[in-house]
């Protein structure tokens, strides 16, 4: 690590000097030890006097001691600054690019053509499978899939971009670079850096502080072409990551899902402002006008591709009626139960069968991955 870049993280850690003084403050000085060397007066001029003496204050030696020593203990361990031309392109299109990005991986992936999928975190099983499943299409397609980290639909993201053949994967966190939040996530985390990046724009050690996420979103946004909603209540930090793709000119596509559900609400809405509803990864492809041949037998729908690389189906899948593995009565239940929610009162109404009869044959389906079992005691086929 070179003096310039202590420079920069001098410029990027002088506590309450935000990342809008720092670029007004490049553009008007040049690089940050151009900045450091100007008079008080002239940094003055350009973000006033309170800012100018908050930067000729003594650096923090012991972060930037911090930062040098994680750099130098893994090859993995970079840093990547606005002035650098590893600098993913189309951050530079955002109104407030992020001036410097921790970068633990491959800092050359954050420049490949990537889509980003989000969703919630306490996500249905059958959420989540649509997200790993869509994930490894698109990544089998050839674009990179990024992602947030957090449990949920997000891990379930970047799990299914690491199946793909060659696939890649962006974690964009709201912690320092140094720390894997939630801590159920290491093991995936340390995939991750294998076969992409995790990148953060806060400090080393920097904790896991609610109003960090939602600023981290505008990356997620940044770095994609587009923005795939799997499952969002109404006012998740998904569709604020939508918000700001839309905003940013990325497409927004989200997966439509049963009425019944909260965390269908928020895809629902977005449809209904606009956004692409879509039921294979195929669809997406088409919107972006990526070419749908570079994913294994995806010649018209994604759909089999899906079945192709033996990932869990993709939504829309047609009703097992006639599935020859299951037996008369496990049929009759699915074919009952459909694709919504349902309790087991209503099921025993639908199916004909009594309740004692019902769950002696909903917990082999369950053992078998055939449904879920949700909160509220409520059923849903998978």
């Amino acid at each position: 690590m070179n003096d310039d870049y202590s420079d920069w993280l001098q410029l990027t850690n002088t506590p309450g000097l935000g990342a809008a003084a720092q670029r007004s403050l490049l553009a008007a000085f040049g690089l940050p030890h151009q900045i450091l060397a100007a008079s008080a007066a002239d940094l003055a001029a350009v973000v006033g006097s309170d800012k100018a003496r908050l930067l000729q204050r003594a650096p923090d030696a012991e972060r930037i001691a911090r930062t040098r020593a994680w750099l130098a203990e893994d090859d993995d361990n970079h840093i990547v600054t606005l002035a650098d031309a590893s600098y993913p392109p189309a951050l530079l299109e955002l109104p407030d690019p992020p001036v410097l990005l921790y970068v633990k991986g491959t800092p050359d992936c954050l420049a490949r053509p990537s889509l980003a999928i989000v969703g919630a975190r306490s996500a249905t099983q059958a959420g989540s499978a649509n997200a790993e499943a869509f994930a490894t299409n698109l990544a089998e397609a050839g674009l990179c899939v990024v992602s947030g980290l957090a449990a949920g639909i997000d891990a379930a993201a970047h799990r299914g971009a690491l199946k793909a053949t060659g696939g890649a994967t962006i974690a964009v966190i709201g912690t320092g670079a140094d720390r894997v939040y939630p801590a159920r996530n290491k093991s995936l985390a340390h995939q991750i850096v294998a076969h992409g990046a995790i990148v953060s724009e806060y400090p080393l050690g920097t904790p896991p502080l609610p109003h960090n996420f939602p600023r981290r979103n505008r990356i997620i946004a940044g770095l994609a072409r587009g923005v795939l909603v799997v499952e969002a209540a109404v006012g998740s930090g998904s569709l604020i990551t939508a918000q700001l793709a839309g905003e940013s000119g990325r497409e927004v596509f989200a997966i439509p899902g049963s009425i019944h559900s909260p965390l269908s609400r928020g895809c629902h809405l977005l449809i209904r402002n606009g956004a692409k509803l879509v039921e294979t990864a195929a669809d997406v492809l088409e919107e972006l006008r990526w070419p749908v041949t570079a994913m294994p037998g995806a010649a018209a729908d994604a759909r089999s591709a899906t079945r192709a690389s033996g990932a869990p189906p993709a939504p829309a899948a047609p009703l097992p009626e006639a599935d020859p593995t299951l037996d008369a009565e496990a049929r009759q239940v699915l074919t009952a139960l459909g694709h919504d929610p349902l309790d087991v009162d209503t099921l025993a109404q639908r199916s004909g069968l009594t309740v004692d009869a019902l769950y002696a044959i909903l917990l082999p389906l369950e053992l078998a991955g055939n449904i879920a079992r949700l909160p509220g005691g409520r059923f849903q086929r998978l």
